[in-house]
């Protein structure tokens, strides 16, 4: 029997969340299997991994095959390194403690390079909503200065109309001063025609 360690696809369509298992290479992709060690969520960011290392680990050490995703999975946390330093032991060309320090002080590195990958987009998602929201403000204040603008430009016309309906009451009066010499200028026009 041709042992697989490979996902089995779960969640709904578009959000699939996959099970980890060590199934039958024959059996189908999301039918039996032997044992779930674990699961992948590639919908966070970065995708989370949650795997049983030791029974994957003893899982590899029985001959099961990872597939290609898989193994790029367990190569991520560490139990294809794992699996590499325990041979090296079975066969005698290191100690199980040089094997643990090495291995110990790869899962260091790996955890100082993913807390870095993490702070780096939380950074990235703070600076995008920083960069968001000074965009928001600065439209709003353009907002606001166009709304002063035209309250400033009615109060003008405003001011103008009323200065207007005050000044036709006052330029009828000189108006009619100014047309009585005209008619008057007219008539001896007139009269000297005549």
């Amino acid at each position: 029997m041709a042992v697989k360690i490979r996902l089995a696809r779960r969640g709904r369509k578009r959000m699939a969340i996959y099970d980890v298992v060590v199934a039958d290479a024959r059996a189908p992709r999301d039918g039996r299997f032997i044992e779930k060690i674990g699961s992948y969520n590639p919908n966070t960011d970065p995708a989370s991994i949650n795997i049983n290392n030791d029974r994957a680990l003893q899982w590899l050490l029985n001959g099961a095959q990872p597939t290609d995703t898989v193994k790029a999975m367990l190569s991520y946390r560490g139990v294809l390194l794992k699996k590499h330093l325990q041979i090296g032991v079975l066969k005698g060309a290191i100690t199980q403690e040089e094997a643990d320090k090495k291995f110990q002080a790869w899962i260091e590195e790996k955890e100082t390079s993913i807390t870095g990958k993490k702070d780096k987009i939380a950074q990235a998602r703070e600076d995008a909503r920083k960069k968001a929201h000074d965009a928001e403000v600065a439209k709003n204040e353009a907002r606001l200065d166009a709304i002063k603008k035209r309250e400033e430009e009615a109060k003008a016309a405003a001011e103008a109309e009323a200065a207007e309906a005050e000044a036709p009451a006052d330029a009828p009066a000189e108006g009619e001063e100014s047309e009585a010499p005209a008619a008057e200028s007219n008539e001896e026009k007139e009269e000297n025609k005549g």
